[in-house]
């Protein structure tokens, strides 16, 4: 009887209505933050997501382990949510894959991943260019000081503009890029048209055709980077071996008119020597799209600097880029699930 009734609210028979409400019960269990909301996946994609999965929220999960867990053959990360752990492992016996949005892959344990048998799908590729753009544009904000210089323009107390209020110049200036992988790379091509001088310190040289292409030299040793570079920017994941790679120490190599840009993560960076280092002029200016945590407490010391730009991690943050990670994620996820090679598998090293 309640059937009849839904299938009539919805203007189609009874035989169709139940055809759909199985076929969305057929569809392969894939386990999300939530359908909605500042945590949960972006809602412009919902509606294509469920033509290929049964959504299942972490609440709904929560809520009835028994019978769902064993329905979820999938894990779709969203801005870093869910959370995995072992817990949440042991009552998913059906899991097979865990598909990540972006690139950094710090907020999962790939060996526990892999002791349970599961595989694990990121989208490089998706985020590459969006976050270069980003990166570039914090650069230039910085050096130019575009955010002071938009203050000054709309404050009420603003009566001229001084002759003398000054930025950095960018053309012709030395870069330098730590970590040269797809998001490196990308910032030196665009840091090639403003003309730059770029170095990069990366695990290993890129090709000398690569290194000829945009004009980079090779720095083996960060600390060469630091001392000639007049902007240096973080392109590198987070590891045990990348945190804290900037601290006290690195921005006392730096110059004192050079520029920190980060798009990275913000554990790259000692947060408590860069407030130090941008009030006692170490260095003149930093602009970061990520920082530890985020966001920071309302009353964080780095929040009243004049000289630093922060932006709320939104390198990858484009309409273009979030479709093209969701549909490498359902390609991943579906690949998986079929048997088939996964794009973007994440391997153990």
């Amino acid at each position: 009887m309640n059937r009849i009734n839904l299938a009539s609210q919805t203007c189609v028979s009874p035989e169709l209505f139940h055809a759909k409400v199985m076929g969305e019960q057929d569809l392969p269990g894939v386990l999300v933050s939530a359908l909605e909301g500042p945590a949960g996946v972006c809602e412009e994609h919902v509606g294509d997501l469920q033509k290929h999965f049964r959504l299942i929220t972490m609440q709904e999960f929560m809520g009835n382990k028994t019978q769902l867990g064993p329905k979820i053959h999938a894990v779709y990360i969203w801005g870093g949510k869910p959370a995995i752990d072992r817990e949440l492992l042991q009552g998913l016996p059906a899991l097979k894959i865990v598909a990540n949005s972006g690139a950094g892959l710090d907020h999962l344990d790939l060996k526990l991943l892999a002791s349970f048998g599961v595989k694990v799908a990121n989208t490089p590729w998706a985020v590459s260019s969006p976050t270069a753009d980003m990166g570039m544009a914090l650069l230039l904000a910085a050096a130019r000081r575009v955010v002071e210089g938009h203050q000054l323009a709309i404050s009420p107390d603003t009566e001229k503009f001084s002759t003398n209020w000054l930025g950095q110049e960018v053309t012709g200036a030395t870069l330098g890029i730590v970590g040269m992988g797809r998001i490196g790379y990308k910032v030196a091509q665009r840091a090639r048209a403003f003309d730059m001088k770029i170095l990069y310190h990366n695990r290993k040289c890129r090709k000398l055709e690569e290194e000829e292409a945009v004009g980079a030299t090779y720095c083996e040793r960060l600390d060469d980077l630091l001392q000639r570079s007049d902007f240096v920017m973080l392109a590198v994941s987070l590891t045990p071996q990348t945190h804290g790679l900037i601290g006290r120490r690195e921005l006392r190599l730096m110059k004192p008119t050079a520029i920190l840009v980060n798009i990275g993560r913000g554990l790259l960076v000692d947060q408590d020597a860069l407030l130090e280092a941008l009030q006692t002029g170490v260095i003149k200016a930093a602009a970061l799209d990520v920082t530890h945590p985020e966001p920071l407490p309302r009353d964080h010391p780095l929040l009243k600097l004049k000289n630093i730009i922060l932006t709320p991690h939104i390198g990858s943050a484009t309409h273009q880029a979030r479709l093209q990670m969701m549909e490498n994620m359902v390609e991943s996820i579906r690949a998986s699930l079929d048997g088939l090679p996964i794009p973007n598998e994440v391997l153990l090293k």
